[in-house]
């Protein structure tokens, strides 16, 4: 029941504007909703769901929103990473470009995809893709599911935080509407890295953070065991980051494939009015205001 009312409040909200009485009543009481939803399991829970081999992947999502996806594979420079699944496909007869972090769910499907985590092949095949769509006018879909970028010798010999930097540098300057998805984990700078969107949306179980709850309780306390406790303190939750205006929606996932179509549509018949000049000021505000609540700018 909770759910439902969220939703139809966030659809009000929307069609509101900020000068309205009504917005910040609505607001308010849409936080409070949240917030008593968020009560209902712990961090640590939703931590261990959103880390579950067998939850759907970027590549279960991909066929089922979209149509005629072509992937294309390489960087240009060194080789492909099979950890970033990218491509066009048309969304509602709309011509897009796909750009996805994508786990296994077996042994040999992780090993092929490194867990997830991206190499700098992965990053920049990810900027030649958005280059691309910026070139023929095509919106941009990421789903990002990452524990972290690939922290080994190899991946930083070939330019690991350059390439993550390139791809903050490059989306948020881009001249289409991009739209970003956290699906499982989002992990550090190798989620970071395909999180500058004009619109950032979670799964209710999703998780997103500046590093793992063990690596922050390693730091912290030197105690990687305390990771329960870690996941508390740093606020990563869905929930949490709509709370401090981190992201724009939250997806509940008893009917997340319905409400992610309709929301991809909806934002996306929006976005697509603006100028391009208009489409990056307005990321600019986003990202100048992120982690204050919409109501309170």
């Amino acid at each position: 029941m909770n759910q439902q009312r969220i939703q139809s409040l966030e659809a009000k909200k929307r069609e509101l504007k900020k000068s309205d009485t009504l917005y910040q009543s609505i607001e308010e009481e849409l936080n409070t909703l949240i917030h008593n939803h968020k009560q209902d399991m712990d961090t640590w829970n939703r931590v261990q769901i959103a880390r579950n081999s067998q939850r759907k992947k970027a590549q279960d999502y991909i066929p089922i929103l979209f149509k005629d996806f072509m992937e294309f594979h390489g960087d240009r420079k060194y080789g492909d990473d099979a950890s970033i699944i990218g491509g066009i496909a048309s969304f509602h007869d709309i011509p897009v470009t796909i750009i996805a972090q994508s786990k296994g769910k077996d042994m040999n499907e992780n090993i092929k995809k490194n867990f997830g985590m991206t190499s700098p092949e992965g990053y920049r095949k990810a900027i030649r893709l958005a280059s691309q769509a910026e070139k023929f006018h095509r919106p941009i879909i990421n789903f990002v599911d990452t524990s972290g970028a690939y922290p080994g010798k190899g991946a930083e010999q070939r330019g690991q935080a350059q390439a993550i930097a390139e791809c903050l540098y490059t989306f948020s300057d881009l001249k289409v509407p991009i739209i970003s998805v956290v699906l499982s984990e989002g992990g550090s700078g190798g989620a970071l890295a395909l999180s500058v969107a004009d619109r950032i949306v979670m799964f209710e179980n999703a998780v997103y953070s500046i590093l793992s709850p063990e690596g922050f309780a390693s730091i912290l306390w030197k105690d990687e065991c305390r990771a329960k406790e870690a996941s508390e303190v740093m606020k990563m939750t869905s929930f949490d980051l709509y709370e401090k205006g981190i992201i724009d929606h939250i997806f509940f996932e008893q009917d997340e494939i319905k409400s992610l179509d309709s929301y991809i549509f909806n934002e996306l018949k929006q976005l697509r009015k603006l100028k391009p000049e208009q489409l990056i000021q307005k990321r600019y505000e986003k990202y100048r205001h992120m982690g204050v609540p919409t109501w309170k700018m």
